[in-house]
């Protein structure tokens, strides 16, 4: 018998969720009814815990210390924002409900509930399922890995739409890299009218960087063989009147 493989060419959804964590560098905090932004304020443990420092001014602190212990009080909220401008650029958002404790100079989440949604709707994800996740391994370098490409690599973008289906880039003004992560590339295609995007999957996911290069190079030579898709349309502007 033949060994299957364990991979697939998306991510988990809690190992999409740990992703969305992990890139975060700000969050939205809702207690006692009121709501606050942090930035650079969170680190996560490797379990997934999430330790916030509040500044002294802050008033999350005593909501926190005078809620009742062990129930549900606050809700945080993280945004995924896509590295390269393209239209609606939050990718996913994530939502962890629970209670703050103290925990030296710093506030403790113990979540009850968390939420990923993404354009195909929003999923609960379970408490131990997230805690044994881990992110993506390209997910501190996916923004710089993105903009390099868009920025300095256009031709190879536009390349690459020559592994997606006519009807996918039928109206397409723009085609704009969105994602990558160790099971594949996304690309967001941009119509005079909305937008839609296309997965590229890796023929095996890439865990390190020198992997990740390797499957981009075998994406773009697949692209070189397939036939010419018909050129991405202009959108008219008064310059090219």
């Amino acid at each position: 018998m033949g060994v299957s493989q364990s991979w697939s060419a998306m991510p988990a959804t809690a190992e999409r969720a740990r992703s969305v964590l992990a890139a975060a560098w700000s969050c939205a905090v809702a207690a006692g009814g009121a709501r606050e932004e942090f930035f650079g304020a969170h680190t996560v443990t490797d379990d997934g815990r999430v330790l916030l420092a509040p500044g002294p001014d802050s008033a999350l602190r005593a909501a926190a210390l005078c809620a009742p212990r062990g129930e549900p009080h606050a809700v945080l909220e993280f945004a995924d924002v896509a590295p390269v401008p393209v239209r609606h650029r939050v990718r996913a958002r994530l939502w962890l409900a629970g209670w703050f404790t103290p925990e030296g100079d710093r506030l403790a989440l113990h979540p009850t509930r968390i939420v990923l949604k993404e354009p195909s709707g929003a999923v609960v994800i379970g408490l131990e399922e997230f805690a044994a996740a881990a992110p993506d391994p390209h997910v501190t370098a996916e923004a710089h890995l993105l903009t390099h490409l868009a920025d300095a690599h256009p031709d190879a973008v536009e390349r690459l739409t020559r592994l997606v289906g006519q009807d996918s880039l039928h109206g397409a003004v723009r085609v704009r890299p969105l994602a990558v992560d160790r099971h594949g590339l996304t690309l967001r295609i941009e119509r005079l009218r909305g937008h839609g995007d296309v997965r590229l999957p890796f023929h095996r996911p890439a865990d390190d960087t020198g992997q990740l290069a390797e499957r981009m190079h075998v994406l773009l030579d697949q692209a070189s063989a397939a036939s010419c898709r018909r050129a991405l349309q202009r959108q008219r502007t008064d310059r090219d009147r």
